[in-house]
C-alpha cells in the first residue's frame, strides 16, 4: 500500500469522480447481485497484477466472474465499496482500514490477508545497518503509519529502542534509546528512495523500492518479515458481505499456492505472500 498522504484533496475528489463514473455500469449490483461479476478496486501495483493473474489463469476454473478496477488513490476504493459501486477493494492494510473507518464512518472489514510490501532499510553509503557511523541520518516516510512501522523496524532490529506501549504513531520522540545518535529526516515515503544519496540510510515502502529498482531481498540492510505483520495486505468488503459466494471464491484464489508462487516469481522478494 502506498503512502497515503501523497494525496491532495483535489487528487482524491478527482479519483473518486473517475472512480464511481467507471464503476457506474456494474452500480449497486456488484455488491448486492451475486450472480453477476465480482467487481475489485485495486491499486495497480502489486495488487491489480496479482487480480488478473487469478482472473486469467484461475478464476474460471473455480467459476468466478472477476472484474478488477484499477485507482491511484486510497480514498475511492474505500468509499466505492461502502456505497456498492464495487463488491470489494484490494490495496490496504489493517491500521490504514482503522483509521479510514473511524474518520469516515464506514464500514470496510478484511476478508483475508493476501502479500505484505516489506519496509527495508536501504544505504548508498554502507553495506550493513552496523557500519553506520554516530550521528548519521535515516530518512524516514513522514506519515504517521509509516513513520511508526520504519521505526518499528529499527527497534525490531536494534539500531533504536522505542518506549513500551508505542503505537502506530510512533514518531523520533518516542525513542527511548539512540545509541548511534541518530538523526531522522521525515520525508513523503515516495521521496524516501530518491534520498539514499543525501542521508546516510533511508526507510522505504515495498512499493516504492520496486519503482527505484531495490531488490529487497537483496538490497535491503534490515527488512520486514511477512510472519503476524500488522501491515498485510488484504482483500476487503462491507461488512455483512463477507459471506458472499464470489467472495469465498476469490478469497481462497488469493491465497493458493498458484498465487503464492506468482508473487514469488514476479517480485523477487519486493512482495511476500502472506498465507
Amino acid at each position: 500500500m502506498r503512502n497515503a498522504t501523497k494525496l491532495t484533496t483535489v487528487l482524491a475528489a478527482g479519483a473518486l469522480t473517475f472512480g464511481l463514473s467507471a464503476c457506474g455500469s456494474s452500480g449497486a449490483d456488484s455488491a448486492s447481485d451475486t450472480s453477476g461479476p465480482l467487481v475489485v478496486a485495486a491499486s495497480p501495483t502489486p495488487h491489480a497484477e496479482i487480480l488478473n493473474y487469478v482472473k486469467e489463469n484461475l478464476a474460471k476454473k473455480a467459476g468466478l466472474d472477476l472484474e478488477v478496477k484499477e485507482f491511484t488513490d486510497y480514498v475511492t476504493p474505500n468509499t466505492a465499496t461502502e456505497d456498492g459501486s464495487v463488491g470489494a477493494n484490494y490495496f490496504q492494510n489493517q491500521p490504514y482500514l482503522d483509521d479510514f473507518n473511524k474518520k469516515r464512518g464506514t464500514h470496510i472489514v478484511p476478508v483475508v490477508t493476501v502479500h505484505l510490501e516489506p519496509l527495508g532499510l536501504y544505504s548508498h553509503k554502507v553495506k550493513s545497518a552496523d557500519a553506520l557511523k554516530s550521528g548519521a541520518t535515516i530518512a524516514v516516510p513522514n506519515d504517521s503509519v509509516n513513520e511508526a512501522r520504519a521505526l518499528k523496524l529499527l527497534d525490531a532490529n536494534g539500531i533504536i529502542t522505542l518506549k513500551d506501549g508505542v503505537g502506530n504513531e510512533a514518531t523520533p520522540s518516542d525513542i527511548a534509546k539512540n545509541p548511534k545518535n541518530l538523526t531522522f529526516k521525515e520525508l513523503e515515503a515516495a521521496q524516501t528512495p530518491r534520498s539514499l544519496d543525501d542521508v546516510d540510510a533511508a526507510v522505504v515502502n515495498g512499493n516504492y523500492a520496486i519503482e527505484a529498482d531495490l531488490k529487497p531481498a537483496t538490497d535491503a540492510l534490515v527488512l520486514e518479515s511477512a510472519k503476524n505483520n500488522p501491515y498485510g495486505n488484504f482483500l476487503a468488503v462491507k461488512e455483512g458481505n463477507e459471506d458472499d459466494p464470489r467472495v469465498k471464491k476469490l478469497a481462497k484464489l488469493l491465497t493458493s499456492a498458484e498465487v503464492k508462487k506468482f508473487i514469488e516469481d514476479k517480485y523477487a522478494g519486493s512482495v511476500l505472500a502472506s498465507f
